[in-house]
């Protein structure tokens, strides 16, 4: 049975739509109004508070720490310096992702690392002769997302001006009215945001700090609905949507690898020390990937066609969906489209999806139903992000 997460307190009495998600047991909104679009505004305008609670939280202390993560992570973990964020794969001996995630430095021998999925039977395995703790520390602490253009200033108001100096995945140690919390410049939004992690009796508290400071700013409760458009937006992959977990694919094809998932940029083949998945990694490198995640464009005026032949308006998801579907070349099916939205903000239909490496620059085809028949809509590949402003890293 789903629980409420530590910002259950205020999230629920504010969830007038009563849109409830299950995520890693806990109950998460989807959206706090009638339509998500106003809480999405919130990310591209002004400030939206994301509770992100539910991810899995570990904390690795010890002379081993950074061996384990270098051991783990596709990233060279000794350029990870204090006060810094990772973004990273970690895959299993065949070169094939498990999860994405990040990996906080917060200390020469401290790591905080945080997961969609449990990963502490993963860490231990690959500990061994290590002088490391590994710690869980998920029910210990909240975690909420502040995103959009003015939560710098919101954050500099009620944190301080070393939060509002820091850069792009850099993190500090601050105090919110008493509350000691650590402000790391990351998110999943693709826009200007922090993550604020502190613990999670205090997260009530917190809360009303945020909300009542943040009325001059627009700030706002934002559900999972919201974030979903802005991520497609952004580009990023979601974990059991986007692709599968090496942990739970049933057949070979479900495999991917990180470069098959727009992921081959954080993948170091000069790194000294050898890291779980190397040798896979750097056979694929060398032979090219026979899988690529791309963007695709769904133009309107075909779009329109298709439903104005059968007498119909266009009628496009309001919300993003997550169902994949078939992606053609000709009369050959050569991948799917995993997640899509109709993108308010650049008025258009986009999808990303997985095709065949050698089909990725030409002409396809994505399925679309109309009146319950399956049609085909032109599709044109682009390189992704959709969007992505210039203060995402500024």
């Amino acid at each position: 049975m789903a629980i409420g997460t530590p910002f259950h307190p205020r999230t629920s009495a504010l969830n007038a739509s009563l849109d409830w998600r299950h995520w890693s047991g806990y109950f998460a909104a989807g959206r706090y109004q009638d339509f998500h679009q106003v809480e999405y505004a919130a990310i591209r305008n002004s400030v939206a508070l994301i509770d992100v609670s539910p991810l899995f939280k570990y904390e690795l202390t010890g002379p081993g720490a950074e061996r384990l993560v270098d051991r783990v992570i596709t990233r060279d973990a000794t350029k990870l310096r204090v006060g810094q964020v990772f973004y990273a794969p970690w895959c299993d001996e065949r070169g094939k992702v498990l999860q994405e995630g990040t990996v906080m430095r917060l200390g020469p021998e401290r790591f905080q690392w945080n997961a969609a999925e449990p990963i502490r039977r993963w860490l231990e395995i690959n500990a061994g002769g290590l002088e490391v703790e590994i710690a869980e520390r998920s029910a210990e602490l909240a975690a909420l997302a502040v995103q959009g253009p003015l939560s710098r200033r919101l954050l500099a108001e009620v944190a301080g001006d070393a939060v509002a100096r820091l850069r792009f995945f850099r993190l500090c140690e601050s105090t919110i009215d008493g509350v000691p919390v650590v402000v790391s410049r990351t998110g999943y939004t693709g826009d200007l945001g922090y993550e604020v992690w502190l613990p999670a009796a205090a997260a009530p508290r917190l809360w009303d700090v945020l909300i009542a400071a943040g009325r001059p700013y627009g700030a706002i409760p934002c559900g999972l609905k919201a974030m979903d458009v802005a991520r497609i937006e952004a580009g990023f992959v979601l974990i059991g949507v986007d692709y599968v977990s090496a942990d739970h694919a049933r057949i070979p094809d479900q495999l991917s690898s990180p470069y098959e998932i727009g992921l081959g940029w954080a993948v170091s083949h000069k790194k000294k020390t050898p890291y779980v998945g190397r040798a896979a990694l750097e056979q694929e490198k060398r032979h090219g990937s026979s899988w690529r995640l791309v963007g695709l464009e769904i133009d309107w005026q075909p779009l329109e066609q298709l439903y104005a032949s059968a007498g119909l308006m266009p009628e496009l998801p309001l919300e993003a969906w997550r169902t994949p579907v078939p992606v053609y070349h000709g009369r050959r099916q050569v991948g799917r489209a995993t997640s899509g939205c109709w993108s308010t903000l650049l008025k258009k239909y986009v999808a990303l999806a997985s095709v065949e490496s050698a089909s990725a620059g030409g002409p396809l085809e994505m399925e679309v139903t109309v009146d319950y028949a399956r049609r085909r809509a032109p599709a044109r590949v682009v390189k992704l992000p959709f969007f992505r402003p210039p203060r995402m890293r500024a």
